[in-house]
């Protein structure tokens, strides 16, 4: 693997706050994208007492060469307590805001939606000041589990477009660039309220321009906040870094992503899609969406029901 540059090293993590997570974590059986695909922030995340959960896993139904979730485990049903376990950590660790994801689960004909749903409605009861995050899987284009996910009323629905068009085939083979779109589009015309996000990989090989029309794709169909951040090979089975993209390419992304009109726009060589993601709650104060007075109907993408 290549040698990470200087401003790719991080500094060493209060181990006695990590420790304290890690406790309520294995405590409650529960896994965490942090751990699970070896985020480079870790350290600084459980410091302070955050974590991004990883639900349905950890093994996954697909094999993204980019990724290092282990995808040559088998699949096993949903444990039925787990929305249960996820809210009480959450209550736990005092949480502000708390991020969701999973694994993909394309063997469920719902890819995991009604797991998301419970995770979201759990939490809401023990932790009703709690803000939500989503970042879900494409579901392989179901646009009724997609509805059943927006009627739980997350805060904030993300889904990765991952990398540009281009790379598709190398990067994302399971995936289709055009879907991904299509479910930020959807989210946004479903429930206009809920804040959409949407994050990229760089150094696989894609050009500047190449960011720059996916992010312009993004406002195309309404996404509130982009993330971008440098991929690092998590072994030397996994794709290779071709570049390592220097932080001023980053910030000239994030002044492009502004001036695009997104609402946030996180863009440093160590972001990743939840880096940070607590700060949707001063996006959410300044760019306020009243919520309806009715609830989405998780049958009918239209309707709308008291």
């Amino acid at each position: 693997m290549a040698v990470k540059p200087e401003w790719l090293r991080v500094k060493a993590p209060q181990w006695e706050r990590v420790g304290s997570v890690k406790d309520i974590l294995r405590d409650l059986q529960l896994n965490t994208v942090c751990e699970e695909a070896s985020c480079p922030n870790i350290g600084e995340c459980f410091s302070h007492g955050t974590a991004t959960f990883l639900i349905m896993g950890p093994a996954c139904t697909r094999a993204c060469p980019y990724c290092d979730i282990d995808f040559e485990k088998k699949p096993v049903a949903l444990d039925p307590t787990e929305p249960t376990r996820l809210a009480e950590a959450v209550r736990r660790m005092n949480l502000n805001h708390v991020v969701i994801t999973s694994v993909n689960r394309d063997d469920l004909p719902d890819g995991g939606a009604n797991q998301f749903a419970r995770c979201i409605q759990n939490i809401r009861t023990l932790s009703p000041q709690t803000t939500i995050e989503v970042l879900i899987p494409d579901l392989c284009g179901n646009w009724d589990a997609l509805t059943q996910i927006l009627a739980a009323a997350p805060d904030v629905l993300n889904h990765n477009t991952e990398t540009v068009p281009r790379l598709y085939r190398r990067v994302r083979p399971q995936g289709d660039y055009g879907r991904s779109l299509e479910l930020l589009r959807r989210s946004r015309d479903i429930a206009p309220w809920i804040y959409t996000k949407s994050g990229v990989m760089a150094g696989l090989g894609e050009t500047p321009a190449e960011i720059e029309q996916v992010m312009a794709d993004l406002r195309q169909v309404d996404c509130d906040i982009v993330t971008l951040g440098q991929y690092l090979q998590p072994s030397p089975k996994h794709l290779p870094v071709q570049e390592f993209v220097t932080p001023e390419q980053f910030a000239a992304w994030r002044m492009a992503g502004e001036t695009l009109g997104f609402l946030q726009v996180v863009s440093s060589p160590l972001t990743r899609s939840s880096y940070h993601a607590e700060e949707v709650r001063r996006l959410m104060v300044e760019h306020p969406r009243p919520k309806p007075m009715a609830a989405i109907s998780a049958s009918d993408p239209r309707a709308i029901v008291a």
